[in-house]
This record gives structure tokens, sequence and C-alpha cells, in this order.
């Protein structure tokens, strides 16, 4: 099994730094840390929890790659909708998932490390158009959507709430008066908080740490699974 010490006190120092300064010509007379403080860590990182995530579910993918179709997201922001046109982000961000393609359009386990904490998910942030009709006849469907119940019982209990209500009442077509209304008002699904002490980030604890975590979320991670093998959604 992989091993991991735990991130160098250089990789916050660096984002805290970028925070301050988050500029192109910064980055790049930058890059030599970044490179060595931030992505050489996240990418040990990334094949150690991994493999530690394979207990959960053998097929999860743990993929090195750096230029952002792998496990580590790109650190430059897609600024074309915001308003907010800085060019990094000033957090290393990563994730693992379960599926072929695109990894955001799959459940997975989430971890982001920023300037001054850590924090975990689980789930999905969005469901684009397959995913969400799949899983809205799942929650429909008697099992699943029992299933959906018992699982936010029991994620709740660990200390985490789901997060993914939007609407503020059930889709059109479907009935206002359904007992599990309040499930179709989610276009995403997911959990988890930046409840990572921050002297565990640089300590060999860290993976034990962030494993427990995902343990007791990842109910949420084999229900969406769940929805797309039963459902469809890719």
């Amino acid at each position: 099994m992989s091993e991991f010490s735990g991130f160098p006190a250089e990789t916050q120092t660096f984002l805290r730094e970028l925070r301050a300064n988050n500029t192109r010509e910064w980055f790049a007379a930058n890059r030599a840390r970044y490179d060595n403080d931030v992505k050489a860590p996240a990418l040990e990182w990334v094949a150690a929890m991994g493999a530690r995530l394979k207990d959960l579910d053998p097929d999860i993918v743990v993929d090195l790659r750096s230029n952002g179709s792998g496990c580590l997201m790109r650190a430059a922001r897609d600024t074309r909708f915001s308003k907010d046109k800085s060019p990094y982000k000033v957090n290393v961000a990563m994730m693992w998932w379960r599926g072929s393609g695109k990894k955001m359009r799959h459940p997975g386990f989430g971890m982001q490390i920023t300037p001054d904490d850590a924090g975990l998910m689980v789930g999905m942030f969005h469901f684009a158009k397959p995913m969400l009709d799949a899983y809205r006849q799942a929650v429909l469907d008697d099992e699943m959507g029992e299933a959906l119940i018992a699982l936010a019982d029991e994620v709740g209990a660990a200390g985490y709430g789901l997060g993914g209500s939007h609407y503020k009442t059930a889709p059109r077509g479907f009935d206002k008066n359904h007992p599990r209304v309040e499930w179709l008002r989610y276009n995403n699904l997911r959990a988890g908080a930046h409840d990572i002490e921050p002297s565990a980030i640089t300590s060999p604890r860290l993976i034990d740490d962030c494993f427990t975590r995902f343990s007791a979320l990842a109910p949420i991670f084999h229900w969406l699974v769940a929805v797309q093998e039963r459902f469809g959604g890719v």
C-alpha cells in the first residue's frame, strides 16, 4: 500500500502567496515552486489515497495525469463566464471517480486543500440532463427512493448533511404530493465538510483521517453508482 507522510508546509505557503499575487506573471515566475511544492506532493497524494479508496470500490479511477483530465484538477481557472478574472485557483483539488469519460459526470470522492484548511466531498456537484433524469427515476422508484432516505439518515448520523436541493418545488410534470417530493428538488447530490484539522495536512495521519471520513460518506457514492447502473445517466 502506498504511504504518504503528509503535504509539505510549503504547499499552503504557496497557496497563500498565490492568493495575494494571483497573476499570470507571478505564477510564471514561481512555476518551479508550484511544480515542486504543490503538484508533486498532490500527485503522490492522489496515488496513495486512491489506493486506499479501492478498498471502498475496486473500480475507482486513479489517474495521475496533471493536465486536468486526471484526478488532479488544473491550476488555471475557467474565467469565460465568471466576473472574477483571477487566472488561478487558490486551492489544490483532486477527485477520484468511477466510470469512463469525464470525471465530473460520475460519482466520486473529492478533496481540496486551501490556503487555510482542507475539506472532503463525496457525490456529484452537478447532474447533467441524463443523470438528472436517472436521479429522478431513482427517487420515484420505491426501492431506490427508500435507500436514499436511509443513506441520508446514515450520513446524518455521522455528522454530515446532504446538499443539492435546488428547486423550490417539484419539477414540472412531477407530483407535488409525492412522499419523496423533497428529493425531487435536487439537481446534484453530495456531502462533505472542511473539517480536516490544519495540523493533519502535513502529518502522516492525513490519509487515515481522510479515509475515515470518506468511508462515512461512501453510501452516497454507492447509491449514485447504483443509479447509473440501473437507470443510466452518463
